[in-house]
């Protein structure tokens, strides 16, 4: 679609974990007056503030922040539930003359977005249950038969992820096909918006040295307190949030399972993990534009609100800072 009155603009920041990607869309919404839409599949939840490096309120210069603090840290959410809220909020902030800003790692939750998901069956309580009972006999073995099954969907899905294993395999029994097939059958792309897409691609080795120093920078700020304050309002240890990286390994350490560095160390192998696992997949989008750098240095963001400057150029009518 070309610019003009029929397109809004949107403009997506997509990256690794720890590559600065809230910096860099708070920078980009401040320079446009734009609103920013969070594409991050944990800061959904509240009460997840340290272990997901949320921006604070208080850190957010006025800028309006959208999907944040959505949900209870017990509660399931998944791409589709993300993509139509996330659409509802595009449209509200087309409505206002504002440019959205879309700032995120999570790619399916992205993905989603844009491209839309087909309608997949709906949940089948008695097959999970059956799917979970034989997952605790034999730790593995849901991910196995997925790849068995769908090789593409279980290459996307972390082995100890078990919740996404389970609505996957649930998916490709009840569809009787293969989940990666009937996602891409009927999707809706988002309608009436043109994507700018930057994307954050630090050197890999000071990408590792950020991570470790982030993860330390989070048990110090107060992560054990966080997770203790969680369980302590009532949020159970098996809620979907304590599979997350960092707030896993503080509730093992909490529970006497390891220790604070050991903690520590988990923490940031899998975070160094799942950042390569991001790339992997960011890696196959080729509309995205790279910025060879961290978020939150001084030359990045120049270059990036040059090139959105350029974009904006062809919607006269948006309203800017």
């Amino acid at each position: 679609m070309n610019g003009g009155a029929r397109t809004h603009p949107l403009v997506v920041v997509a990256g690794p974990t720890c590559s600065g990607k809230s910096v860099l869309a708070l920078a980009v919404a401040r320079h446009t007056g734009g609103e920013i839409v969070n594409c991050d599949s944990l800061q959904i939840y509240r009460g997840l503030d340290i272990g997901t490096a949320k921006t604070p309120p208080e850190e957010r210069a006025g800028v309006p922040h959208h999907l944040f603090d959505l949900l209870e840290p017990w509660e399931v959410f998944n791409a589709g539930e993300y993509a139509r809220l996330a659409r509802e909020t595009l449209a509200q902030i087309r409505a206002r003359g504002r440019v959205p800003v879309v700032a995120g790692g999570t790619g399916f939750y992205l993905r989603a977005l844009l491209e839309g998901l087909a309608e997949a069956p709906p949940r089948d309580e008695g097959l999970r249950a059956r799917l979970m009972e034989r997952e605790a006999r034999r730790k593995g073995s849901l991910h196995r038969i997925l790849r068995r099954l769908d090789a593409r969907t279980a290459a996307g899905i972390h082995p100890n992820d078990v919740q996404k294993t389970v609505r996957a395999l649930e998916i490709c029994l009840r569809a009787r096909e293969p989940a990666s097939r009937l996602f891409e059958q009927g999707r809706r792309p988002l309608e009436g918006f043109r994507v700018l897409k930057l994307g954050l691609r630090p050197p890999r080795a000071l990408l590792v040295e950020r991570i470790h120093e982030r993860t330390r920078r989070m048990f110090a700020a107060g992560l054990l307190e966080e997770v203790r304050g969680l369980l302590e309002r009532g949020v159970p240890r098996d809620a979907k949030a304590f599979e997350s990286i960092g707030y896993k390994e503080a509730l093992a350490c909490l529970e006497g399972a390891m220790t604070v560095e050991q903690a520590i160390e988990q923490a940031a192998v899998a975070t160094r993990q799942y950042a390569k696992r991001q790339m992997t997949w960011f890696r196959k989008d080729a509309e995205i534009e790279w910025l060879e750098g961290f978020g939150d240095e001084e030359e990045i963001r120049w270059k990036a609100l040059a090139m959105v400057e350029k974009f904006l150029a062809d919607f006269p009518n948006v309203n800017k800072a």
